[in-house]
């Protein structure tokens, strides 16, 4: 991501970016070619080839319970219609499916509960305007959905891009360091929660916080696993969670026990020394398939159920097929074979504090190889329900996620150069806010093209999994 430019003087950089608003004018960023033939449907169907055919349907399930979430799912038709458009060719890293419920909670190194982006699936190099007008549709949308007026909708949008505008101003005069030590700690007094005037945003906001204090591996352990002659294991919850142990690996022609311990083989080779010695403390007692997300179901996520010095010490771990970034096929390809190490390297670019435990693997399974990353299922991770919130609340957060977004791409990206471009007035936000009214109906559009295609047998559809 760093190139000579980051060398040139903070005038040159600038200039740099003037240059970039001369060629791309702020009012470009308006533009949408609604008019475009693209059949959105014929998309996702080519993005399911590879994914676990009996588990496409429950993700047309998902996208079709709402418009928002149907655009939760739909990253793939977003970047094949922001490649239509202009680009200011200012480059960061993306996070690449920067909506709203991919923002969240988890627990630092340092045991603090911390706020940023929470999902790097798709991240790959881009221009910078793609993260932040995927966020600011996702407020337009998510706003439609929970029953927001125009003027609520535009004034929510317009503040959170007006966030990103002056947090990325205010990144832009930083040292390296001072930015690449900045970070969002978060509790239930955190500036900004008192001054929600509804006590549902407030409370929503606040629950969201308690819950991922208890969303830990105990936790997991006690809704995932059972006790069978002594042993823990993972329960069997089909579709949603397939313990390994009910797959018959030996028509797959693999042994259970061999396969389970390679999974870790080739994964702790990627962590630290320190940390490599302390997963190599635990050891594999039981994994299994757990269906995740929305965009994700039918990828390969396996969850890994390690134990310690006692049934006390546990940690499950996740890991979850990576398959090339959406963004690939209009921006460029990875510079890493492994789309796991796509991922990981990702991550640890854009996030302040990322999992200690993070890494990739390869494997085969079912005559499939796959590239995976590695985490911990849940170590203090919470979201906030957008459903939940409010105009002001809405709002609130939105400003939240835009300085995190920011921040990240003040790490990953010129961020002098991305200040010059945005300027000290409004066209920004007001050109961002004109393209995610045009972006929500086309997403609406393409919601009805799948509920059409789902009522005319066209595409099979499994609900309430």
């Amino acid at each position: 991501m760093v190139d000579d430019a980051v060398h040139e003087s903070l005038t040159e950089r600038a200039r740099r970016g003037r240059a970039a608003r001369r060629a791309v004018p702020l009012a470009r960023l308006a533009e949408l070619d609604a008019t475009a033939d693209v059949d959105s449907v014929a998309l996702l169907e080519q993005q399911s080839v590879g994914r676990v055919p009996d588990l496409v349907p429950v993700r047309y399930g998902r996208m079709l319970v709402s418009p928002f979430t149907f655009y939760r799912g739909a990253a793939l038709l977003m970047a094949a219609d922001l490649a239509q458009g202009p680009r200011t060719g200012l480059t960061v890293q993306l996070c690449g499916d920067a909506h709203l419920s991919n923002f969240g909670l988890f627990a630092s190194p340092e045991r603090r509960l911390v706020f940023d982006v929470n999902d790097f699936d798709e991240t790959n190099p881009g221009p910078f305007e793609w993260d932040v007008k995927r966020l600011a549709a996702s407020l337009e949308i998510a706003g439609r959905d929970n029953g927001h007026s125009a003027k609520q909708r535009r004034a929510a949008v317009t503040a959170t891009v007006r966030a990103y505008r002056l947090a990325i101003r205010e990144f832009a005069d930083q040292t390296n360091m001072g930015v690449w030590y900045a970070h969002q700690a978060i509790d239930p007094t955190t500036p900004g929660l008192e001054a929600l005037r509804s006590k549902k945003s407030r409370e929503s906001m606040r629950k969201s916080i308690g819950r991922a204090y208890a969303r830990d591996s105990l936790a997991a352990q006690r809704k995932l696993t059972e006790r069978v002659d002594g042993r823990l294991r993972i329960i069997n919850d089909p579709p949603v969670v397939v313990p390994a142990r009910e797959l018959d690996f030996a028509q797959l022609g693999l042994n259970l026990d061999t396969w389970m311990e390679g999974l870790l083989g080739h994964y702790v080779r990627t962590l630290q020394p320190d940390r490599r010695h302390l997963v190599e403390q635990y050891r594999v007692v039981d994994v299994a398939h757990k269906v995740v997300g929305v965009g994700s179901v039918g990828s390969r996520a396996w969850i890994i159920l390690l134990v310690g010095a006692d049934d006390q010490d546990v940690v499950f771990l996740q890991a979850k097929e990576a398959q090339a970034s959406v963004l690939e096929g209009y921006t460029r390809p990875s510079r890493y074979r492994n789309h796991g190490r796509r991922v990981v390297e990702g991550q640890r670019l854009i996030q302040a504090y990322g999992d200690i435990l993070l890494g990739w693997h390869s494997t085969t399974f079912a005559q499939v190889p796959a590239d995976y990353y590695v985490r911990q299922l849940r170590d203090w991770k919470g979201a906030v329900e957008v459903a939940n919130l409010d105009p002001t609340g809405l709002t609130f957060y939105g400003e939240l996620c835009a300085r995190t977004l920011a921040r990240a791409h003040a790490r990953s990206g010129d961020r002098v150069a991305i200040a010059a471009y945005l300027g000290r007035k409004d066209g920004f936000e007001r050109a961002v806010a004109d393209f995610t009214m045009v972006y929500a109906d086309k997403n609406q559009r393409d919601y009805g093209a799948l509920e059409r295609a789902a009522a005319a047998g066209a595409v099979t559809v499994t609900t309430g999994v």
